[in-house]
């Protein structure tokens, strides 16, 4: 069970790192790695842990949900769009960030911090092996996802500053290797642990069983990654993993406002007495609104019931590329330039407008999974403590998304097209099942009118079974792109790395600009390590692929790009 109290430290601990101006400081009065081993306290090592973990899969599934279209991006050129500061807050909440700031403390980070508790646990009576396997599993986790956006991390020279103050980075392959290497650590002491011994659990309240499926499935992600068929199949047929939503792996928000505020991120943006603040894709909208998509009215909240351009007229005031002619690009591909409608008004990828006074007419975050309010057609204002209060959560490896990695395989192995089509619909009903529930955290909506009914569920699950059997080839693909992008709403980590494999989906919409620039393979390595370490050197281009990503080079590929 969930207590008050984990809201309460999650908060205290974190301070502004789940937040939309990325802070890095970590508002401790005392940082634990300034102790020594028997002094520190493993338990506040543990929770760092966990929420410099939190707070980059936040940000992280940011980033990769604005390249796929789940979420808008704004700006016409991407490489203005993602400059060297990137990705510098993550990396100083992997590694280790301190300022010294009399008064705020010293922020400290995942890799320091797991050093540290293998230090504890080794001069220590008592068995912190659950400790140490809990920070294994998520710094190997944090470090595929480095290798996934930059290509290259720092590892073999990382944390040991007095023989290596300026650490070389590591190839990405040698990274996931040695990641590996860690997970089967994490393993060995889950199986020998003698549990939590009081820590706060921030993910599964000292389940040690969840902690096991997590560490292979977080293997899985690296085999359907990196193409390792056999080490993926092996694992599924163990049938040891995240395999249904009771062992899915997430983070979970409070509802308090203030002193601290815990509310879910998007949910304090959008749920203000000045308005929304965040604009939804309108690519993501149109499509779960032309597909009858049940999750439509638990992802967004409507607060008017038309849109400017689309079924209302035109507004300059409101939304200006309502009058504008949309360019040849966006006229051939018949794609929407601005306005969805029925009053779901968001924005296209790349729209680089300013901000017009719409923030109460903008549609805003919804009950899942920021825990806003659940779309009744009430079409209200947005304001604080409405719907579910922000106690929402960040999904970071939902059993869900294993079905999609698993339709992916299938469909890699030329299986029949029933097979794949069966993992697709395993996929959507539990995520629909996990969607559909977040409806009762808004007490106020009218789910007896608007909710779902069976057999609506049930007509969308069949008709995506039946149109992917008796599709061509890149339409399955697309559909497969497609209602896995969707599944990620509210993450998108595993997103991008999925458009970059595979290329799909190809009905994405394109930028604004015609000419946006070669569509990012990796961001720029953070410029907070590039100017303090000579051995390296910045990029100059996003086009550097990973050494998984095996596909044409940019910018012919992604083609919808």
């Amino acid at each position: 069970m969930k207590k008050r109290f984990k809201y309460i430290l999650i908060v205290l601990v974190t301070a502004g790192f789940i937040s939309s101006c990325e802070q890095t400081d970590l508002d401790l009065r005392v940082s634990p790695n300034d102790l020594a081993a028997d002094q520190a306290d493993p338990n506040l090592v543990l929770n760092a842990i966990q929420l410099a973990y939190a707070s980059n899969m936040y940000a992280i599934g940011d980033l990769g949900s604005e390249l796929t279209r789940i979420d808008y991006m704004f700006g016409r050129d991407y490489f203005n769009n993602y400059p060297g500061n990137t990705f510098s807050a993550i990396w100083a909440r992997t590694y280790s960030s301190g300022t010294n700031i009399p008064g705020r403390g010293v922020a400290v980070g995942i890799f320091s911090n797991v050093a540290a508790l293998e230090d504890i646990d080794a001069n220590s009576d008592i068995d912190y092996s659950f400790h140490v396997g809990v920070g294994k599993t998520l710094k190997a986790h944090m470090l595929m996802l480095l290798v996934d956006y930059l290509g290259k991390t720092a590892l073999s020279e990382a944390g040991n500053a007095a023989e290596f103050p300026a650490p070389n980075l590591d190839e990405g392959e040698a990274v996931y290797q040695a990641a590996l290497s860690l997970l089967d650590d994490a393993e060995a002491l889950f199986t020998d642990s003698a549990g939590p011994q009081g820590a706060s659990d921030l993910f599964y309240d000292g389940d040690l069983d969840k902690w096991q499926k997590l560490v292979n499935t977080i293997r899985l992600k690296a085999y359907v990654t990196t193409g390792d068929v056999a080490s993926f199949n092996t694992i599924v047929n163990s049938g040891d993993y995240i395999s249904s939503n009771e062992d899915d792996f997430q983070f979970t928000y409070g509802s308090s406002e203030l002193q601290p505020d815990t509310r879910h991120p998007d949910y304090a943006s959008d749920y203000t007495p000045s308005g929304a603040n965040i604009y939804q894709s309108n690519w993501l909208m149109e499509t779960m609104l032309d597909n009858n998509d049940p999750r439509i009215r638990y992802y967004f909240y409507r607060q008017v019931d038309e849109t400017p351009g689309a079924d209302a007229d035109p507004n300059e005031e409101t939304l200006a590329c309502s009058l504008v002619t949309p360019p040849q690009h966006y006229v051939d591909g018949n794609y929407t330039y601005c306005s969805v409608g029925m009053g779901y008004w968001g924005r296209s990828h790349g729209n680089d407008e300013g901000t017009p006074p719409d923030n109460f007419l903008r549609t805003a975050v919804g009950v899942y999974p920021a825990a806003g309010r659940f779309d009744d057609n009430s079409f209200d204002v947005v304001g604080l403590g409405l719907g579910g209060g922000g106690a929402g959560i960040e999904p970071i490896i939902l059993s869900a998304y294993v079905d999609f990695w698993r339709a992916e395989i299938a469909a890699m192995q030329n299986q029949p097209a029933a097979n794949v089509a069966a993992l697709i619909r395993s996929g959507l009903e539990k995520h629909i099942d996990k969607v559909m529930s977040f409806g009762s955290l808004d007490p106020g909506a009218d789910l007896n009118s608007f909710a779902p009914t069976s057999s609506e569920v049930d007509d969308y699950l069949q008709g995506i079974e039946d149109s992917y059997v008796a599709g061509t080839s890149e339409e399955q693909m697309n559909i497969l792109g497609e209602q896995y992008f969707i599944t990620q709403y509210g993450s998108g980590t595993e997103a991008y790395n999925f458009y970059r494999r595979t290329g799909y989906p190809t009905t994405v919409l394109p930028s604004w600009e015609p000419d946006p620039g070669a569509f990012p393979r990796s961001f720029l390595y953070p410029q907070n390590e590039v100017i303090t370490n000579p051995n390296l050197d910045q990029k100059q281009t996003l086009t550097e692929q990973v050494f998984w990503d095996t596909n044409p080079p940019s910018p012919t590929f992604p083609v919808a790009n």
